[in-house]
């Protein structure tokens, strides 16, 4: 074993001062070289091969040009034309149903069986009755209509009135002399009226010459007076003013012959003025007085025939006068017209509210018969009851199960008239409404059996499209009921294009329309493909291709399928390739 041991230290080693020699190590640096140039070059040759296994794969087809059947795609739900609602009138419960949605049914087909009314609609039924009733006999109990009291009072009118009269006319005996005392009376008391106010004036006069102040004085009674003690009172001034010049001449002993001869000038102007004022003032007075005198005489004598006047008149105060009679007779005839117009207006209101009433009393009649009809029906309809149909149709809804509670005037089940026919309505925009005509017949895609038909009857507007599209209204004949969805395809012609390309390679965005075109560019390494965005316009299209404009030559090929999403600038891979 040691033996052993020893022949393999010397063979390490000998292996050792052999991996340490210098020919050795060049020839080890040569292998890995040659080995790492082989890698590089098989790397080269197989990065293509590794890189289109990474992008994603596509299908395309070529931009084709040629014929294209326009045609407009849509959905539709076959509605009947006419149909009737099965309804029932108070709380049933359906017991059975007799038919199932889509069956054909006669006239007098028994549809459903209802039970018994419900305890509670007929107690309802019956307390509405008893309610509308004591409400129509109520409204009979009224109190007839009385006049008496208005009539009494318009008799006792006319019985004043014809008093008042014939006192008017006896009145009117005595009536020449009473106008006369009264015009005398008016005349006396004008002239009273005239006198007094002289009077006043007088006595305004000789008052304003006593005091010398002649502002409230008439200028007609004081004449010229104002105007001389105007003079007076000046003068007294002059006299005034030369006379303490005077004084303050003597006090300082200059002047005092200028100033004397002055002032006795002005005192002597002075005098004669107060001396004119006073001769004017003392005639004017006594003539003003002596006026005075006379016109008081004439107020006095004036007054004396008013008062004596004025006392027979409250003398014979409790005898009326003619003028006050007829009067009287007026305002009470005028009174009599009121409480006669009064009282017609009243008897019309009054006839007008008994029509009103009549009105509402028969509504009430009817409405108690109306409800009296109506539960006199539900109790009539006590038991079980078959509902009918009324028409030959086919049963497009059935509306309750059995055990449910039918509800008034809710419709339980619907019937189409089959011989009134069906219809179908799709919507499309405008400007595809000039290539179609009324009569157009459509191919229905769905029409698995072949017997169904679809044709344009009608082209007209509906709310519920807006105003950028129209409904198309189809007639449809065949084995076909309400509900069914049909798929329409209606061709609006053909026309020839240049460029046409797979229906499902168009793409919408937004507003737009686009699709992917793939482009190639030369590398070293050989061909790359990118897809290419190419905004389009849809000319025409079928169910399989699109007619468009845009950007597009024929020999283009457009991307279908893709095996991984893809966008515009994308490299792909040709599936050919």
């Amino acid at each position: 074993m040691n033996e052993t041991k020893e022949v393999k230290d010397i063979m390490a080693e000998r292996e050792d001062k052999e991996a340490k020699s210098p020919a050795r190590r060049r020839e080890l640096i040569k292998t890995i070289i040659i080995i790492f140039l082989a890698v590089m070059l098989v790397l080269t040759f197989f990065s293509n091969t590794i890189m289109n296994k990474s992008l994603p794969e596509i299908s395309t087809e070529a931009v084709a040009s040629g014929k294209l059947t326009e045609r407009i795609r849509d959905t539709g739900v076959v509605e009947s034309n006419q149909s009737y609602e099965v309804k029932t009138e108070g709380g049933r419960v359906v017991e059975k149903i007799h038919v199932k949605q889509g069956q054909e049914v006669k006239k007098d087909d028994v549809l459903f069986t209802v039970n018994a009314v419900g305890s509670e609609a007929l107690e309802t039924a019956e307390s509405d009755y008893d309610k509308a009733k004591l409400e129509y006999e109520t409204a009979l109990l009224k109190e007839p209509l009385d006049y008496s009291e208005s009539n009494q009072e318009i008799k006792a009118a006319r019985d004043e009135i014809n008093a008042l009269i014939a006192k008017r006319d006896a009145a009117r005996n005595n009536a020449g002399d009473i106008a006369a005392e009264k015009e005398r009376y008016k005349a006396n008391k004008a002239e009273y009226s005239r006198v007094s106010a002289l009077q006043t004036k007088l006595e305004a006069a000789v008052k304003a010459i006593n005091s010398d102040m002649y502002d409230e004085a008439d200028p007609e009674l004081i004449g010229e007076l104002p105007s001389l003690y105007g003079t007076y009172a000046a003068a007294d001034e002059e006299y005034k003013e030369a006379f303490e010049l005077y004084k303050i001449a003597v006090e300082s002993g200059e002047n005092i012959e200028v100033t004397k001869a002055d002032a006795d000038a002005k005192q002597t102007v002075r005098d004669t003025a107060k001396n004119a004022y006073n001769d004017a003032k003392s005639n004017k007075r006594g003539e003003l007085i002596s006026r005075l005198g006379e016109v008081s005489g004439e107020a006095s004598r004036l007054s004396g025939e008013i008062d004596a006047y004025t006392d027979s008149v409250s003398e014979g105060a409790g005898t009326d006068s003619y003028e006050s009679l007829a009067a009287s007779v007026v305002e009470k005839q005028n009174a009599l017209e009121k409480m006669i117009i009064e009282l017609n207006k009243t008897k019309k209101s009054d006839s007008i509210k008994e029509q009103q009433t009549a009105l509402s009393i028969e509504s009430l009649k009817k409405d108690v018969d109306k409800k009296k009809e109506k539960y006199e029906k539900l109790k009539k309809e006590s038991k079980a009851t078959e509902i009918k149909s009324k028409y030959d149709g086919v049963v497009s809804a059935i509306n309750i199960k059995v055990d449910e509670k039918t509800v008034d005037e809710q419709p339980i089940a619907k019937i189409d008239l089959v011989d009134e026919g069906y219809t179908v309505k799709i919507y499309v925009d405008n400007d595809k409404l000039k290539k179609l005509k009324k009569g157009a017949s459509a191919e229905i895609m769905n029409n698995y059996k072949g017997d169904v038909e679809a044709t344009l009857s009608e082209i007209k507007s509906d709310p519920q499209a807006g105003a950028k599209k129209k409904a198309l209204i189809f007639s449809v004949t065949g084995n076909v009921e309400s509900g069914d969805s049909l798929d329409l395809s209606i061709p609006l012609g053909s026309g020839t294009y240049d460029t046409i390309v797979p229906r499902s390679a168009v793409i919408p965005d937004n507003n737009d329309n686009y699709v992917l075109v793939v482009r190639s560019k030369n590398t070293p390494l050989g061909n790359r493909y990118y897809a290419e965005r190419v905004t389009v316009n849809e000319e025409a299209k079928d169910e399989i291709s699109c007619a468009v404009s845009g950007d597009l030559s024929r020999g283009d090929y457009i991307i279908t399928a893709s095996s991984k999403p893809i966008r515009p600038g994308d490299q792909v891979r040709m599936k050919d390739k």
